[in-house]
């Protein structure tokens, strides 16, 4: 991959992506264990879910900050090695609340996983690269999530649930040396990228600020700005819907579609493959998108609102229908469309503030996005267990999935032309 140098990059992200979701989703995978060997209802099994997302949300903006003060190398190495030895300490707890406490401190260190990631693909890709880039490394996540099922599921079913923290923290390791191996914070310092392919990510990376707050030096300058807020919010309610799909979709399909852990692990696969497809193809027909119209914001915008709105119809859907088939099938179209949105949430903040302000703006915006981290699978827990059950948990996603598809439409606003390699670009208000 001579002059292409950046795309191991990406695989070691899309890698961090998958590793990163396959143990954020292994606790929701064995809750049904967890519940009948530690005597805990529902909503304690919410609270339980929601307490790995205070840790989260505590370290997104500070870790965005760090990489850029520190760059995204030192940081991502804290995190992975952080979170994969309190995956792995999981598996000796005995209590629910010491199970409470390590889901804090394993969140905490998945809290700069999102704006680190954002940080690396802004130093080493092209601008008019970076929807296909994000698409690339995010679908990782899903992928991560899909393997969940059957890698914590049968592992849990032959071994016991806690072999399966402690095999998800080896493969953590793993991922962490060839991180400290092959990774350079930004293509400048790898000597084994080319002269022509860091004049290509240089030159079309020139900087234009968001207009309103063009004056400004302060960081608040640019995380207060109405863009930025309107991009917060969408992803906050992209978050609220991902969030119940990756804390209560195996619960559901167990207590509800009455299926058992092993069948489970198999179906359960089916949402998340979607949700990889949506993220692979939402990268790129955003930028293709952005070169049909010549105007990013038009085309971001186009699809956010697409995307968000087509997943709110199919999850209210998913209350109507009657068989399994059906649900799964709701809920996996939902995925496809929901997941085109995220990587346009990042691409945005690319587009809309300055290279040096990326980590700390995209850490503000995905502290205020994971707080549906906090309150989505809490919420569901009390639901589900006084509130009227799982259908009316769906009402409230696609309502808030909906919400977030007007603000897009209301707030996102303006226009910038789309640039060639050279860099060359207008304003954004």
């Amino acid at each position: 991959m001579k002059g292409n140098y950046r795309w191991y990059i990406a695989g070691l992200l899309f890698f961090a992506g998958m590793l990163n979701y396959l143990d954020r989703a292994a606790l929701s995978v064995v809750a049904p264990l967890l519940k009948t060997e530690l005597h805990i209802d529902d909503a304690q099994m919410g609270f339980m879910f929601s307490a790995f997302f205070i840790g989260y949300c505590a370290l997104c903006f500070i870790g965005g900050w760090a990489a850029d003060k520190y760059g995204p190398k030192k940081v991502f190495a804290w995190a992975a090695g952080s979170w994969s030895i309190f995956c792995g300490l999981t598996a000796v707890i005995t209590s629910y609340m010491q199970l409470l406490v390590f889901r804090v401190l394993f969140g905490m260190g998945e809290g700069p996983m999102g704006t680190t990631t954002n940080k690396s693909i802004t130093n080493w890709f092209p601008r008019e690269e970076a929807g296909r880039a994000l698409g690339l490394t995010n679908c990782g996540q899903p992928l991560g999530a899909a393997l969940a099922g059957p890698v914590v599921g049968l592992v849990a079913f032959n071994y016991g649930w806690r072999v399966s923290f402690v095999v998800i923290a080896i493969l953590g390791a793993v991922w962490l040396a060839a991180w400290l191996l092959i990774f350079k914070d930004t293509p400048d310092e790898h000597p084994k990228v080319s002269p022509q392919e860091r004049e290509m990510i240089r030159a079309s990376r020139e900087e234009v600020l968001v207009e309103r707050v063009e004056d400004g030096n302060s960081l608040t300058s640019y995380i207060f700005s109405a863009p930025v807020l309107a991009v917060a919010t969408a992803f906050f309610c992209f978050n609220y819907v991902l969030y119940f799909f990756l804390t209560w979709l195996p619960s559901y399909l167990m207590d509800y579609q009455h299926l058992d852990i092993k069948s489970m692990s198999i179906i359960g696969v089916i949402p998340w493959l979607g949700a990889a497809l949506g993220f692979l193809g939402g990268g790129l027909l955003t930028d293709l998108l952005v070169k049909k119209l010549g105007d990013v914001i038009r085309a971001r915008k186009i699809m956010l609102t697409i995307g968000l709105g087509v997943a709110a119809a199919c999850v209210l859907i998913t209350t109507q229908v009657s068989s399994m088939g059906m649900a799964v099938a709701c809920i996996t179209l939902a995925s496809v469309f929901l997941f085109v949105t995220p990587q346009i949430c990042w691409s945005l903040i690319q587009d809309i503030v300055p290279k040096n302000r990326v980590g700390g703006t995209g850490g503000f915006v995905h502290l205020l996005a994971n707080l549906a981290g906090i309150i989505a699978p809490s919420l569901t827990g009390l639901v589900v267990q006084y509130g009227g059950g799982y259908n009316v948990a769906f009402v409230i996603s696609a309502a808030v999935c909906g919400l977030g598809m007007l603000v897009v439409v209301l707030m996102v606003k303006g226009q910038r032309k789309a640039h060639d390699v050279n860099g060359a670009t207008a304003g954004v208000r």
